[in-house]
């Protein structure tokens, strides 16, 4: 491109007899014509330029100002974040400094630089922008040539502290003119509120290039009990607490920290309020995707217990995975009316998982199946006419629940309680807590039911008279029925002994009329005329009595 303007020079062709001929014009004359017919000028008292873009990177556009260095613009001073910007096009420009790099850093805001006092009225009165250079430092601000002299207040100079302050002396600055009295000339000048404009006019095109989806960076400014404030260069989003991790997170501060840079994701933009809503697990893996794959129905998990519901227990098994203990499946046979009965919050536990359900991000766990089930020996511990002794769990109308075992409860009718009278409810006799024995009637493991006696073990009069008496005693009653085939005969209150008229033994004499032996096959009815104070033949020698065994069966099926 220089090479279109430099002046053609013809080397004459060399001979052998004439000397070489020199260009009469030097480098560096050259040089500085290239730069006059290529520098565009700015108009007199203005500092805008038209520039054309030069090329455009992941962060910035350089444009070309017709200086020697480049100029350069962020892509969020442009629309879209400068999508759509491309080499050739053309944008005007301010020049408001050089950067670090000897770029000229650009503004897209109208800055003037007056000449003299006129020009000043007409920046003033316009509000624009206006150049000028930092001369020195002085109490309560900073001295600026803005063409004139001008003061500045270090409050609106943009910088924190006094160090900063100095650092601005010998650099041009861009300002507004707050204040202009010609008569007096004073003139006070403001770059804050430039330095302000700016900000939100850069921040406006990155607001405006933001759309919903996007990753973005941002770093975080403020914690919250209900999330954390996110500043994305300018711009706050809010990162709500349950959308910073697939685990949960009961306070921001657990995995925050201020200052801490994260890559998170615009999940909403409100178009009335402007409010940015982030999401930092959005950009993380979803556990519950692969969760089928690693967790099945019957495996084992450890996990911890998050927090206790009235209905059970919430165990998270990894991070952003749950599962839930029901109240029910917490123990074979207490019964649990709270899960803080048998867990606490912050517990690990072993568990079993009884079914999952990944579209609905579902687990159900068992705690009591990590445990050996009780019921599987109850059969051998405890068979059928068995006696044990345990403490009265709870009484109900139909009933009262003894605990053979732990986590094994077995039922005593209220019909199986006493023998000897009718109960009107199980606490007339028994109270909970007390210990008692009974005997076992029944068990159906299956649907873990235990069905006891406690009047089984109660002795009767019959087994009281069976105690004291034994097989070839006499033993005498009184006849209460008779017929030919058998007589009944009463041993005791309530104690009845059969005899059959094949199996006893012929009468040793005949009864007298009248007396009150009333069956005279009976060896024991000679024992009634005793209670009527007559005289009983003389003691027979001990033998089997067919009456006494008779009484046994029949006072047993009468109980």
């Amino acid at each position: 491109m220089a090479n279109e303007n430099l002046p053609e020079l013809q080397p004459a062709p060399a001979t052998t007899t004439d000397p070489i001929d020199e260009p009469t014009e030097s480098f560096a004359d050259l040089l500085a014509q290239f730069e006059r017919s290529h520098s565009h000028r700015a108009e007199p008292g203005s500092r805008q330029l038209q520039a054309t873009v030069v090329s455009v990177s992941a962060d910035q556009v350089f444009l070309d100002i017709g200086y020697k260095a480049e100029g350069v613009l962020p892509r969020s001073a442009f629309d879209n974040n400068a999508e759509g910007v491309e080499p050739g096009d053309s944008f005007p420009v301010s020049v408001t400094g050089r950067n670090q790099e000897h770029y000229y850093e650009l503004s897209r805001f109208k800055v003037a630089q007056p000449r003299d006092w006129s020009a000043l009225e007409a920046a003033f009165a316009e509000k624009l922008a206006v150049v000028g250079t930092v001369t020195g430092v002085i109490k309560g601000g900073l001295t600026v040539d803005i063409g004139v002299r001008a003061f500045m207040p270090a409050s609106r100079s943009g910088t924190k502290d006094a160090a900063e302050l100095e650092k601005l002396v010998d650099t041009e600055i861009t300002c507004r003119i707050t204040k202009l009295d010609v008569t007096d000339e004073d003139v006070v000048v403001d770059r804050r509120v430039v330095l302000e404009e700016q900000a939100r006019g850069i921040n406006e095109a990155r607001r405006e290039a933001m759309k919903e989806g996007d990753a973005v960076s941002g770093t975080v400014r403020t914690l919250m009990p209900y999330g954390a404030f996110i500043d994305l260069g300018g711009i706050d989003g809010l990162l709500h607490v349950s959308d910073i991790s697939h685990a949960r997170v009961a306070k921001p501060e657990d995995v925050l920290t201020v200052g801490q840079e994260l890559q998170l994701q615009i999940l909403k933009i409100d178009p009335e309020t402007r409010k940015i809503s982030l999401g930092l697990k959005q950009l993380q893996p979803e556990p519950w995707q692969t969760a089928p794959d690693r967790y099945k129905p019957g495996q084992r998990i450890t996990g911890t217990v998050t927090r206790l519901a009235d209905f059970g227990a919430f165990v998270e098994i990894e991070p952003g995975v749950e599962g839930l203990i029901h109240i029910s499946e917490m123990s074979w046979g207490k019964k649990v009316r709270h899960p803080s009965d048998m867990l606490k919050q912050g517990e690990t536990v072993e568990a079993v998982i009884l079914a999952i359900k990944p579209e609905e991000r579902r687990i159900s766990l068992g705690l009591k199946q990590s445990l050996a089930d009780p019921w599987t020996e109850v059969e051998r511990q405890f068979p059928v006419g068995s006696q044990i002794a345990g403490p009265v769990t709870k009484l109900m109308n139909f009933g009262a629940f003894v605990q053979l075992a732990e986590g094994i409860e077995g039922l005593v009718h209220i019909s199986e309680i006493v023998a000897d009278r009718r109960l009107g409810h199980p606490s007339d006799v028994l109270r909970a807590g007390q210990i008692v024995k009974a005997q076992v009637l029944a068990i159906d493991a299956e649907k873990r039911q235990i069905k006891l006696s406690i009047k089984q073990l109660i002795p009767t009069d019959i087994d009281e008279y069976i105690a004291e008496h034994k097989p070839g005693d006499q033993v005498s009653g009184r006849v209460v029925e008779h017929s030919p085939a058998l007589t009944v005969v009463e041993l005791g209150e309530g104690i009845r002994a059969i005899c059959r008229a094949d199996s006893a033994p012929a009468p040793a004499a005949a009864t007298p009329a009248g007396s009150s032996d009333s069956n005279p096959t009976c060896p024991t009815s000679r024992r009634c005329s005793k209670t009527a104070g007559r005289a009983t033949p003389p003691p027979q020698p001990p033998s089997p009595n067919p009456c006494l065994k008779a009484s046994s069966a029949a006072s047993k099926s009468q109980s």
